[in-house]
């Protein structure tokens, strides 16, 4: 086991590491937080750096392994913790000067390439898709909850046109036979959408970014983690966010424009000239960062991330509450009972 997973932390590339280590500067030093560690290939990258401190979390149990070996490393500078990046609140607090806060989104290599965790299209293995510190699992989902349901899951958090059909199809299969393998589903969708999907894109992927999402709460996980990252960066710290679906990246930008200073207003319900009183961002400047092209042909996943930054004001924290208004509907989906 151990074997196949340091192959994996050879064959992982974490995105734009070049990019984020510009941004972050962390040349003079600084105390920087991994919320995503993974192989932990940022905080890596960071501790190369005399003088830096990194404090990363994870939420999956599998990261222990790669985190136990850069501790060995960086004994004084590393910190790991086995927590959900909304938690972060409960392994720092204000008084720390955090320099900057990264989010990589999304799954990592580790999580897709092992079958057994349920996340890859090519397994027949259960049909899981659980992060980690998650009691639901997408077997669960897939035989539980509603028709209606499943059909808003597929369509709001997975994007699908045909959530539908694909919903009525598993409702369909699992009253003759419960759904247990990933085959299984695959099967299902398949036969679903036969006549319309692309051969460049799997006719799966919408629907298990949906099932993903919906299992590891990946909504209200991204927006009360960049909150509770804004309350702990320090005046001219950074928060980065590398996405890979719309959604993600459609919270990160809103966060982002809506509460920096260059914008009009973030809430009607606040006087104008509070603005700049209560912005928790520099002015904003709305811009993506993509890999490269030498990057992509390296690593042909990362094809489709963008990467965000936002720069933390001098402004005291005040709780951005139309955030969580402004995407309720995909908070709603989360709380399906299962």
């Amino acid at each position: 086991m151990n074997t196949q997973k340091s192959s994996l932390e050879t064959s992982h590339f974490p995105v734009m590491v070049s990019e984020i280590i510009q941004v972050l500067s962390p040349t003079n030093g600084g105390l920087f937080v991994d919320c995503t560690f993974g192989v932990g290939g940022y905080s890596k990258a960071i501790l190369n750096f005399p003088n830096t401190k990194v404090i990363a979390l994870d939420r999956d149990e599998s990261a222990f392994f790669f985190a136990k070996k850069l501790k060995k490393k960086f004994q004084n500078r590393f910190t790991f913790n086995q927590l959900k990046f909304s938690q972060i609140s409960t392994v720092l607090n204000n008084n720390e000067n955090v320099d900057g806060i990264i989010f990589d989104l999304g799954l990592s290599s580790i999580q897709l390439k092992d079958l057994t965790r349920g996340f890859s299209f090519n397994s027949k293995e259960k049909l899981d898709m659980k992060m980690g510190l998650t009691e639901t699992s997408a077997q669960d989902a897939v035989n539980n909850l509603s028709e209606n349901q499943l059909k808003h899951i597929i369509k709001i958090l997975g994007e699908e046109k045909e959530a539908s059909k694909i919903a009525k199809n598993i409702v369909k299969a699992r009253s003759k036979k419960k759904i247990t393998r990933v085959d299984e589903l695959t099967k299902i969708i398949e036969k679903t959408k036969k006549k319309s999907y692309s051969k460049k894109i799997n006719p799966s992927t919408k629907t298990f970014q949906a099932l993903r999402i919906f299992v590891n709460k990946e909504i209200s996980e991204l927006l009360n983690g960049i909150v509770n990252a804004s309350k702990l960066l320090k005046p001219g710290g950074k928060i980065l966010v590398v996405s890979f679906h719309s959604i993600e990246d459609k919270i990160v930008k809103y966060f982002f424009t809506n509460f920096s200073k260059n914008k009009a207003n973030p809430s009607r319900y606040l006087p104008e000239e509070n603005n700049d009183k209560i912005a928790l961002f520099e002015k904003y400047k709305n811009k993506v960062i993509r890999p490269s092209k030498v990057e992509i042909i390296k690593n042909n996943p990362s094809r489709s991330a963008k990467l965000r930054i936002a720069t933390r004001s001098k402004n005291n924290f005040t709780s951005p509450d139309i955030l969580f208004h402004r995407f309720k509907k995909y908070l709603e989906i989360e709380d399906y009972n299962v």
